[in-house]
């Protein structure tokens, strides 16, 4: 007999590690508090079923309800482990048995009386499994079951069960068991067993088992049976087995990893590979270590207070490879082999992946050289030319920002005081009236200061006064002569953007329509305007002529205008808009105001360099030309329509002329498509394009 059926426990106080369900249950029961349903929810192997069972047991014992079953009436001895069962306690497998045809039969022997017991108990393992038309016809029943029936779901998925079901039971969640709670369990079955295992091999069977009491048995009883009579289970005999990587490959990883040996890391890899251990299964032990080896570095009493479950014998080596990390070496050396182990899932190539990741380990905790360029706050490399962490390019600042920016700049640069210029020597000409050209804007050298200086002209015999140590800056005065500026040209209007012409608008018309179909999906409007014809172009505006006023107004209307508008920028690449006239009725333009004469430009007074003391003679005034522009060339207008409005028609005749222009438009859209068969269109390809006859039978 397997281990988990041998010992599989008989009452609520032999259930380990799940008192957070066994403690109420067994209080509600001594006090007759017993629900119509219960909800066993938690992972694989944890004793939902089991405790399902004990609590069946518990129910329908002759001395209960009670916490505690004898053990020695007739209910108790049936519901018992390896017990033959009770008529009155039914349990159902959901996986199989989970449609609604299940569910129905099983609602019909619900409300049977049970036969020699207290409760008729259903026990549904799987819940999760069941159907949602076989949870809806087993509803009612769960709803306002009959007093004698009780119902208890097991499952590993609660949030699968419906919740209308999930909200009238009592939900009970079970959990795997800690690494101590099952040490004691697998202890307690090998002293049973009378075999000796050695202290090694508990953690190996504890990890493979994942927390579940019945994974862990399992193992532990494969182990059990590969023992020769009379000898102990060794960690050398359980590792192979198991198919976990020797402690002594795992010790000399985290030693080269530490030390930055990296000649005995890739020789460690090929030696992996020689072992014939997969490097998928040698990294998750490798990063179990890791995470064994960061608690006993951030809780430095972990080894004694159960945080790692580790033999007493790797306890100093534990340590002395805690010792060999520096820093927060260790935590990162494990997130880079979590993100390793997740790079090798599915990898075609895992010894190179194996030795991708070492590569990364071993980088771990290197400290390169900082350059001049790297900012040693930040740690931003920062190019030449580039602006600092943290600062905005002046090219994005505000003009507030940047007229602050150039200030601050302009106090920490050191004044330079301009250099003392040597008195001018007398020159004996005198000063004409030719205006000189303007002089060129001198820019000031790295030496000086940004200061403004004024170019004046002296005469020959005028004194030149001493520079001052800090003169102060004066306002620039104007140099350009009065010619140039009488020569500047007046600022000339931006030229009229070139609108779209009739010519334009009849020449892609059919592209017009093809994009009203297709872009715009508007078939309607398509069929409006099979029978248009466009008239005229005005200010980008297009007027297109329909046959009737109901017509046009409807095509008017939305969402008609605007898709052909939308169809006519599409095509044209300008915007554009339509607009739809009865035959040839088109707007009148309103006459142009008149423009008024343009009054000739003053006379710019001329802007001349003189000298406070001797002032050159004015220059003449010479009074400019009139301007006067050329007359605008008439447009040529078409000749203007007739003013006699159409005769006024009824409703009824509108809307069956309209209806009749449809059905007239639709007709010879309808000629042009393609009526011939498939048939028909293969016998041409084969003999157009193949060359082929095809012959009637």
């Amino acid at each position: 007999m397997a281990l988990y059926h041998k010992y599989r426990p008989a009452s609520l106080a032999e259930v380990r590690g799940q008192e957070q369900v066994t403690r109420p249950l067994s209080v509600a029961l001594d006090n007759g508090r017993i629900s119509h349903a219960y909800l066993f929810s938690g992972p694989r192997g944890c004793g939902k079923t089991s405790t399902a069972r004990i609590l069946a047991r518990s129910l329908n014992c002759e001395h209960g309800p009670t916490s505690t079953p004898c053990g020695e009436c007739a209910s108790c001895k049936a519901l018992a482990p390896g017990g033959q069962g009770n008529l009155d306690v039914t349990e159902l497998d959901a996986a199989s048995h989970g449609n609604v045809d299940d569910m129905r039969e099983l609602r019909e022997t619900a409300y049977y009386a049970p036969s020699d017991s207290r409760y008729r108990i259903i026990i549904i393992d799987e819940a999760h499994m069941i159907t949602q038309a076989g949870s809806n016809a087993l509803l009612k029943v769960v709803e306002e079951p009959p007093e004698h029936l009780i119902f208890i779901f097991a499952t590993t998925e609660p949030e699968k069960v419906i919740p209308t079901i999930r909200s009238r039971v009592q939900h009970y969640p079970f959990r795997l068991l800690t690494p101590p709670t099952m040490r004691e369990l697998l202890l307690d079955i090998a002293t049973d067993e009378g075999i000796q295992v050695e202290d090694a091999v508990y953690p190996l069977v504890i990890r493979a088992g994942g927390g579940s009491p019945r994974d862990s048995l399992s193992i532990l009883d494969q182990l059990f049976s590969g023992v020769p009579a009379g000898q102990q289970l060794t960690y050398d005999l359980a590792a192979p087995l198991l198919g976990v990587t020797d402690s002594s490959l795992i010790d000399a990883a985290v030693t080269a990893i530490a030390t930055k040996d990296r000649a005995s890391a890739f020789s460690l890899v090929g030696r992996v590979i020689d072992a014939g251990i997969d490097p998928k299964r040698f990294t998750t032990d490798l990063l179990d270590r890791l995470r064994d080896l960061m608690v006993l570095q951030a809780v430095p009493d972990a080894l004694t207070g159960g945080l790692i479950d580790a033999p007493a014998a790797a306890h100093p080596t534990f340590t002395e490879e805690v010792a060999a990390f520096a820093g927060q070496d260790l935590p990162a050396v494990a997130a880079t082999a979590a993100d390793g182990l997740d790079s090798m899932r599915g990898t075609l190539a895992p010894r190179i992946m194996l030795e991708v990741l070492m590569a990364k380990l071993l980088a771990v905790g290197s400290q390169p050289t900082v350059p001049a360029s790297v900012s040693t706050s930040t740690g931003v490399v920062q190019q030449p030319g580039s602006t600092p962490a943290g600062q905005v390019s002046e090219k994005y600042m505000r003009p507030s920002q940047r007229a602050a920016m150039q200030a601050q700049k302009q106090q920490s640069e050191p004044t330079v005081q301009p250099s003392p210029q040597p008195p001018a020597q007398p020159t004996p000409e005198m000063p004409t009236q030719s205006v000189p050209e303007p002089p060129a804007p001198v820019q000031p050298s790295s030496e000086s200061a940004a200061q403004p200086f004024t170019i004046v002209q002296l005469p020959a015999d005028a004194e030149v006064p001493a520079p001052a140590p800090e003169p102060e800056p004066e306002p620039q005065t104007s140099t350009i002569p009065a010619s140039a500026q009488e020569s500047v040209p007046e600022p000339v209007a931006p030229a009229p953007t070139m609108g779209v012409t009739l010519e334009q608008v009849t020449a892609v018309w059919r592209d017009v329509l093809e994009a009203l179909s297709t872009q715009r999906n508007n078939r309607t409007a398509r069929i409006l305007l099979t029978s248009a014809k466009v008239v005229d172009v005005r200010e980008n505006t297009v007027f297109v002529s329909l046959l009737t006023g109901a017509l046009a107004q409807r095509l008017n209307d939305e969402p008609h205008h605007t898709d052909l508008s939308a169809a006519l920028t599409s095509v044209l690449g300008t915007q554009v808009s339509a607009q739809a006239v009865t035959g040839s009725q088109l707007p009148k333009d309103e006459p142009e105001a008149e423009q008024p004469p343009v009054a000739p430009a003053p006379a710019v007074p001329p802007v001349q360099t003189v000298s406070p003391e001797s002032p050159l003679p004015p220059e003449p005034e010479v009074p400019l030309p009139p301007v006067s522009e050329p007359p605008l060339p008439e447009p040529d207008l078409p000749p203007e329509p007739s003013l006699d409005p159409a005769p006024a028609l009824s409703p009824e005749e509108e809307r069956e002329q309209e209806e009749a222009e449809m059905a007239r438009a639709a007709y010879e859209d309808e000629a042009n498509y393609d009526h011939r068969t498939p048939l028909q269109v293969a016998v041409e390809l084969i003999e157009t394009e193949l060359g082929g006859h095809v012959y009637e039978r």
